[in-house]
């Protein structure tokens, strides 16, 4: 099941970062960054589909979504300027945004996973 949720968030913050890049009319570079956490997290859930590297792969995938947060938190606490209308750069702000929740739930997922397994050997 991670596995296959790791390939999802990736594809999904692939297809943002596309998305973001496409809207700002290819000015940003920068609008790029989900589409590169995404396609980090592509490689991840491919890796772990071999069940030797499947722990590794995860563990990669959650320090790459750990990353991500606190690279994307800055930006994401701004939300209220987009709706305000004052919002210098709201795509920017929506990206970051829609990446930030994407890999909370990630994380959140994730984390519950490794405990779960951990519980589960011990048992």
């Amino acid at each position: 099941m991670i596995t296959r949720l790791t390939l999802a968030i990736g594809a999904l913050l692939t297809l943002t970062g596309v998305v973001a890049y496409a809207a700002t009319h290819a000015g940003s570079l920068t609008a790029l960054i989900p589409s590169a956490v995404g396609v980090l997290l592509l490689v991840a859930g491919w890796l772990a589909r071999d069940e030797r590297m499947r722990r590794h792969a995860i563990h990669g995938a959650l320090a790459v979504a750990l990353l991500g947060v606190l690279g994307s938190v800055m930006n994401t606490l701004k939300l209220g300027e987009v709706f305000d209308g004052t919002a210098e750069r709201p795509g920017a702000i929506i990206a970051s945004a829609v990446m930030c929740v994407l890999l909370v739930a990630y994380l959140v997922v994730g984390v519950r996973s490794f405990v779960a397994a951990r519980r589960t050997r011990q048992a």
